[in-house]
């Protein structure tokens, strides 16, 4: 198992697309509702296969999002990395390290700006959440789906009385990629001793496994 560092360095862009069919808007929110009964906070997948045949312009969100990542420098990286389609209503703050400590993510808003921040709160960024919006991490830095207005996480952001769920395509792109690495700032191979060690992926916070606090984004 190899160690590396986790990025302090986030790519953010915007790029232009079109905006999703009522009909699948519509779909969208069925499925949420009936079938992912979305609760404040959570993360969970829909189903791309179904969105894509009611979904003509998905073709020009992967095209936007490869041209924004070649213009940045990481060539065609996006081509090898496995794609998903997601809907969140909020999101704890979370590190995704232990399941995907071999990737970074990109992430492409597709739904309108509904007053949602993604915030990575070690390193004091909060960025608006729009139709476009374009964001490359390290999955290991901690992040939240938060009110704009909010200092952390509250569920009670969140009510069922409002739509604020965001829908999102995502890649799994590959870390060892030698210009994503660079661009996010990761180095490998900084504790090779201690991951020779181990049995299953750890992240680990000045030499030590803890957990982070969902609502503040605070190590404990």
């Amino acid at each position: 198992m190899r160690s590396r560092s986790i990025g302090t360095r986030v790519l953010v862009g915007r790029v232009e697309i079109p905006a999703p069919a009522r009909a699948l808007l519509t779909d969208w929110q069925r499925e949420i509702v009936e079938q992912l009964a979305l609760e404040p906070g959570d993360v969970e997948p829909l189903n791309l296969h179904r969105a894509r045949l009611r979904w003509p312009d998905h073709r020009l969100c992967v095209q936007a999002v490869a041209d924004w990542t070649r213009g940045n420098g990481l060539q065609d990286v996006l081509a090898s990395g496995e794609k998903a389609l997601m809907a969140c209503r909020g999101a704890h703050y979370h590190h995704d390290a232990e399941r995907y400590g071999a990737n970074a993510f990109c992430n492409l808003f597709v739904s309108e700006d509904k007053g949602l921040d993604l915030h990575f709160p070690a390193l004091g960024r909060r960025i608006p959440l729009e139709r476009g919006t374009v964001v490359v991490f390290d999955t290991g830095q901690p992040h939240g789906v938060v009110d704009r207005h909010a200092p952390g996480f509250s569920a009670d952001d969140f009510p069922g009385t409002r739509d604020r769920t965001a829908v999102f395509l995502t890649w799994e792109l590959p870390i060892e990629d030698a210009a994503l690495a660079q661009a996010l700032g990761t180095r490998f191979d900084v504790d090779a001793d201690t991951a020779a060690r181990l049995a299953e992926p750890q992240l680990l916070h000045h030499g030590v496994r803890r957990e982070l606090c969902a609502e503040s984004g605070r190590w404990r």
